[in-house]
């Protein structure tokens, strides 16, 4: 991968536009089920693969870094949750493995990069029913439109959670796949309701200093971002379930609180931080406009606030 600038937070106004986007669909499962493919058309078997490393990058390369030797687990994580998709969800909502493995290594990177963070250079994937997953304090999945928790797995979450996991949920857009996603919530926190954050809330400013419009640190996916260099439209257009199209425009940070204020979930929705990480050196414009200003920015303070609160 190329080497960088150093982040700048820049400004600009950004002219929405009307505009439709189509769903990019990998995802493919192989006949025994536990074979998915990457977007790079790699297959991927769920029940083994423990890594982000181990996959093939299907976009310009990513990074490679060693930490002190015997301290190799005193790092961060990137963690990638392995769920199921519901088959009658958003049918342009897609899997867990949407963006992998550039965006997380990518991040991870970054992460180390920027702040005092030392970061884990290969990541990790883990399915939520893992002895393992409470080893690590912070876990990330992927368009969560068509999210599918197993009835055993809505304890787990909920007892991880609640005893200082944080789980954020990231690039899906619409009113069907808030409400997909927010169901299976439900069935693990029904006594709770997300909040918006407001931009004067510590995340956004704890590294960077993100004094913008929440609408400024929108990022659509990577085509519709090359796309809008001609019509300014930073927004993706997805069907509903009654087969009607939503422009969603607006994006949203929420987050869930526990009884002292602590973030238990963080979405951004109607946003694709990831494509922001995964396709950072695939164009000039691409990077300075979403993974510069916004997806980098918006990603290493998330990050940074949930595990220092």
């Amino acid at each position: 991968m190329k080497a960088s600038p150093k982040i700048l937070l820049l400004g600009g106004l950004v002219v929405l536009a009307a505009g439709v986007v189509t769903a990019q669909y990998w995802g493919g499962r192989g006949r025994n089920g536990n074979m998915i493919r990457t977007e790079g058309g790699d297959w991927v078997d769920e029940t083994k693969v423990r890594t982000a490393r181990e996959i093939a990058s299907h976009s310009t390369g990513t990074p490679e870094w060693t930490n002190t030797p015997g301290f190799e687990k005193d790092v961060f994580t990137f963690v990638r949750i392995i769920r199921d998709r519901d088959p009658y969800g958003s049918p342009s909502a897609g899997s867990w493995i949407t963006d992998f493995p550039d965006s997380d290594l990518n991040l991870s990177y970054r992460l180390q990069q920027v702040t005092s963070l030392k970061v884990d250079p290969d990541g990790r994937t883990i399915r939520l029913t893992d002895p393992d997953l409470f080893n690590y304090p912070w876990i990330y999945t992927v368009e969560p439109g068509a999210l599918l928790l197993r009835d055993d797995e809505v304890p787990i979450l909920r007892k991880y959670l609640l005893n200082g996991g944080v789980l954020w949920v990231d690039d899906f857009w619409g009113e069907w796949q808030w409400d997909g996603f927010a169901s299976q919530i439900k069935r693990v926190f029904p006594e709770r309701e997300f909040v918006e954050l407001p931009m004067t809330h510590e995340i956004f400013h704890c590294v960077f200093d993100l004094r913008v419009p929440k609408n400024k640190l929108q990022t659509p996916n990577y085509r519709q971002g090359i796309q809008s260099q001609y019509d300014g439209v930073t927004w993706e257009t997805h069907r509903r379930q009654d087969g009607s199209w939503e422009e969603c425009k607006n994006m949203h940070v929420r987050a869930l609180f526990d009884d002292q204020g602590r973030i238990l979930i963080i979405a951004t929705h109607n946003c694709d931080n990831g494509d922001s990480w995964e396709r950072e050196g695939e164009s000039d414009f691409f990077f300075h406009e979403f993974s510069e200003k916004r997806g980098y920015p918006l990603g290493v303070n998330v990050i940074f606030y949930l595990m220092t609160h």
